[in-house]
């Protein structure tokens, strides 16, 4: 099983501590997103928000592509939300695996989405 957590670099060290919590291990920075417009930060100025890849057990199979970019160059839309570009690279590595977005912004097409947003597919407890 794969989880793909966006974090904010001043906030990385506590997205690994919450993957690891929920059970997962470290795996990479899937994908790095530039969006294109700097905000002041604690050092340098900050543009990027990093999408982790952690992960339980092995590698889900089957493997989709294998040449899928890691950096994302897009403008940020409204508030918190995340490019769809995104989510159409991780259906591409992986198409034929259940994927649930967590905090979804809005529902998408083969996703379960949980979310204070948008009307949730699955219940948790």
């Amino acid at each position: 099983c794969l989880m793909f957590m966006w974090a904010t670099s001043p906030h990385l060290d506590q997205a690994i501590e919450l993957l690891k919590a929920w059970g997962f291990s470290w795996a990479t920075v899937g994908f790095v997103w530039d969006k294109q417009k700097v905000n002041p930060g604690f050092y340098t100025m900050s543009q990027v928000e990093l999408c982790l890849i952690g992960k339980r057990g092995k590698i889900p199979k089957p493997r989709g592509a294998r040449n899928i970019r890691q950096m994302v160059t897009m403008m940020r839309g409204k508030h918190s939300a995340k490019p769809e570009e995104v989510r159409k690279r991780i259906e591409e590595m992986f198409p034929e695996q259940s994927k649930l977005e967590m905090f979804a912004r809005s529902s998408a097409d083969g996703w379960d989405v949980h979310g204070n947003e948008v009307e949730a597919d699955v219940e948790l407890d």
